[in-house]
């Protein structure tokens, strides 16, 4: 089993900046990649953003590029999301998120994720 435990969440201006992390533990060795989804009211989780387990792939939703980025550092076991120049529309509950799946073209689903974390709900105001 891995745990993930998200923090960093907040309410913060349109144009501002936040920086999720997720904390993991447990057989952590056994997944391929971690992602981060969110999650509106009354919407569907959608997938923000994906980094291989070495970090040396990484992708990204369209609406987010060029304005969020991730990263982890294995040493921590703590992946990071530094979201930039925020919008009303990124305001939703972001859960971090394992997959053990060694298939890149799966990770922008959320089917593909076997672990999650309860969620860090994130406002932007305009």
């Amino acid at each position: 089993q891995v745990q993930l435990v998200e923090s960093g969440g907040g309410l913060v201006q349109a144009g501002g900046s936040l920086r999720l992390s997720c904390a993991a533990s447990g057989r952590t060795s056994r997944t391929t990649a971690m992602g981060w989804f969110r999650q509106a009211p009354g919407q569907e989780r959608d997938f923000v953003t994906a980094i291989s387990r070495w970090g040396d792939g990484t992708t990204y939703a369209d609406s987010v590029k060029g304005r969020f980025t991730i990263s982890r550092d294995n040493a921590k076991n703590t992946v990071y999301l530094q979201m930039n120049s925020l919008k009303p529309e990124d305001t939703a509950v972001y859960y971090c998120a394992a997959t053990t799946s060694p298939y890149g073209s799966s990770w922008s689903r959320a089917s593909s994720y076997d672990y999650w974390g309860q969620g860090t709900q994130v406002t932007v105001s305009s």
